[in-house]
């Protein structure tokens, strides 16, 4: 029954459980593993057809159960209601059990791992086919080991000394769960084979542990970088792909050695590290609250290691070998990569007073990028070359060649200084936006030679246009300083549209230039006065996409909030504003109203009193009258009796 089963297992891929699959070591591990076709063994039909070898399930956190990963076959949401014969159910489905407490490993989770390896060891009698159980541990179970002679301080230590090693105070815990995994699997018979791999730091892939060097390092935004005590100290690292790659090779051969150094050939130490990340002076200084306290603890540990298992009985399709240090332009890629830090490169055309700079400062803002203005390159540079050595380097080109006609720099000289500037670290690193320039087919042909990689697929072009009467409208409408100052007055606006008109019904126009290198510009109409160009960056935002960058620092996030709540309380203010004046217009309006409805009705009534007013003038007034005189004359006791009878005598 047993041989049936290892027969059955040879004829599909190996199940493999791997721990917290959506934190950085453990979710490479599983993706790289899960791409893997094996090795080629007589009777692997599966990896003989190129299918995968494996198949991987894992646990992840109850925040990314929703976020499944393509190359998971399953993945099972724990948390402190998930129980452990959910779990134990799980773990006897597959043929390898990997543990990762290798970074940064709570309590909880090695507890986890404890029981994990203490209920399978006590299932083995139940298990139709062998198991293999691969803790993968850390080096800082090693860092109080003492060299066998302490005069041989670079002594390098390797796997066969593990049995005196001595673990680092804080991972004692980690130390003993290793001893416990080793003592699985002692007996020839034994259906369940443990093994434990001591894994280096671990680097690549995005990042983790080193990420914040790299990160300083992309921004450029700090001057100095802080370098935790003397960086003297030699730190034992594996790439996590390679790391990935000793798993697989463990599970694939079964090797006899149980406990294996998990780290590359380099031996280098955090300063060295630090130095070619960075490219750029060392302060010493402390982390502060930069790094929780483990990791300050991996940064400072002090080993020299040397993995003779990986390089004499592995075959490791090793990623990155000699370490780092030697293989940083590779790792900066996948730096890159991983976490999307692409750059944005975006290049805006058009007719003076379109609105270039306006919106290229807007893109900047959204995009986080760098806006490139020719005059402003011109005179950073020309700065720069205030200083001895920039004055000497001037003069070398030779005066003469260096100034054009009416006092302007050459324009090869203009062409090496934007050149320069576009192939600086910030402008590949993030990204630019080109405000104007250049103007001509001929200008973009001597800028971009010889920078392709600052053209590729993504770069993106934007052709802004207006109508000649719309434009110079605008450029009228502008206070006369400001026109003067971005010579938008009557005698120069002019002859720069045209020389922009002329420019663009050449043979060869900028356009045509970009066009030939399959970067087709985007064309935009400029039709409205809306000074926030709504419509326009909308347009450019949905082409172009999201932004490619760590975003706003927490600094810039709260002046970006606090820009927000302003511009929120600005609004309601305006809006109670406008409705309370349009509260008033209508009751102003309603008064109006109502006085002209009270005129009109004084019209209507006086309209029909008239008739009755011109009878009483003509037979009764003379009548009463009359009467009203002859009773004034004769004082009768009672008036009123007096004018009746009066006025039927009369």
């Amino acid at each position: 029954l047993f041989k049936m089963g290892d027969e059955q297992q040879q004829t599909r891929p190996k199940r493999i459980f791997i721990n917290d699959v959506d934190r950085y070591s453990s979710k490479h591990i599983a993706k790289v593993t899960s791409a893997s076709e094996g090795a080629v063994e007589a009777g692997d039909t599966s990896s003989a057809r190129g299918e995968p070898a494996f198949q991987i399930v894992g646990t992840v956190s109850p925040s990314s159960k929703h976020d499944q990963q393509p190359f998971l076959l399953e993945q099972y949401p724990v948390s402190h209601s998930t129980g452990e014969s959910e779990l134990l159910e799980r773990l006897l489905e597959c043929d390898v059990v990997v543990y990762n407490i290798s970074e940064s490993a709570t309590q909880q989770q090695i507890e986890e791992a404890t029981w994990a390896i203490t209920t399978l060891n006590d299932e083995i009698e139940n298990f139709k086919s062998r198991k293999m159980f691969i803790l993968v541990s850390s080096v800082m179970t090693w860092t109080m080991t003492k060299p066998q002679d302490p005069e041989e301080t670079d002594v390098l230590l390797t796997e066969e000394e593990f049995r005196r090693k001595r673990p680092h105070p804080n991972f004692k815990n980690h130390n003993i769960l290793e001893k416990l995994v080793l003592k699985l699997g002692r007996g020839r018979n034994s259906k369940l084979a443990g093994y434990v791999v001591a894994s280096g730091l671990q680097y690549g892939e995005g990042e983790n542990l080193f990420h914040y060097f790299f990160k300083v390092s992309w921004l450029m935004q700090l001057p100095k970088v802080p370098l935790f005590g003397p960086g003297t100290n030699h730190i034992p690292m594996i790439h996590v792909n390679d790391l990935a790659g000793v798993i697989q090779n463990i599970v694939e051969f079964k090797p006899k050695s149980k406990y294996i150094l998990a780290v590359d050939d380099s031996k280098n130490t955090l300063e060295d590290i630090v130095k070619v990340t960075l490219l750029k002076t060392i302060i010493l200084s402390t982390f502060g609250n930069l790094f929780q306290q483990e990791e300050l603890e991996y940064l400072n540990i002090n080993l020299r290691l040397d993995a003779f298992i990986i390089k004499d009985s592995f075959s490791l399709n090793w990623t990155s070998e000699a370490g780092m240090v030697e293989n940083m332009a590779s790792i900066v890629e996948e730096y890159k990569n991983t976490r999307q830090l692409l750059p944005i490169r975006i290049c805006l055309v058009g007719p003076p007073a379109v609105g270039k700079t306006t919106i290229a400062e807007k893109l900047c803002s959204h995009y986080q990028i760098h806006h490139i203005k020719i005059k402003e390159v011109i005179e950073e540079k020309l700065t720069q070359l205030v200083t001895v050595v920039g004055v000497f380097y001037f003069l070398t080109l030779g005066f003469n060649n260096c100034v054009g006609p009416l006092g302007r720099l050459a324009d090869h000289l203009v062409f090496n200084i934007l050149k320069e500037k576009l192939n600086s670290k910030p402008c590949r690193n993030q990204g630019f936006v080109l405000n104007g320039f250049p103007k001509s087919y001929e200008q973009a042909k001597r800028i971009f030679s010889g920078i392709q990689d600052l053209m590729p697929k993504t770069q993106h072009v934007f052709a802004l246009n207006a109508t000649d009467d719309f434009l110079t409208k605008r450029a009228q409408g502008l206070p006369q300083s400001v026109a003067e100052n971005m010579r938008y007055t009557q005698e120069e606006f002019v002859p720069r549209l045209t020389r922009y008109r002329q420019l663009s019904t050449a043979e060869e126009t900028l356009l045509d230039y970009f066009d030939e290198l399959e970067i087709h510009p985007e064309h935009i109409e400029v039709t409205t006065a809306d000074s926030e160009y709504t419509d326009v960056m909308k347009k450019i935002t949905d082409t172009v996409g999201i932004p490619k960058n760590y975003g706003l620092n927490p600094e810039e996030q709260e002046v970006e909030n606090k820009k927000k709540e302003e511009e929120r309380k600005q609004k309601l203010a305006g809006d109670a504003a406008q409705k309370k004046r349009r509260n008033e217009a209508a009751l102003a309006e309603m008064q109006r109203n109502l006085s002209e409805v009270q005129r009109q009705e004084l019209e209507l009534q006086e309209a029909h009193s008239l008739p009755l007013r011109n009878y009483l003038m003509k037979y009764v007034m003379p009548s009463l009258t009359e009467a009203m005189l002859e009773c004034t004359e004769i004082k009768p006791e009672d008036p009123v009796d007096f004018l009746v009878f009066a006025h039927l005598q009369l």
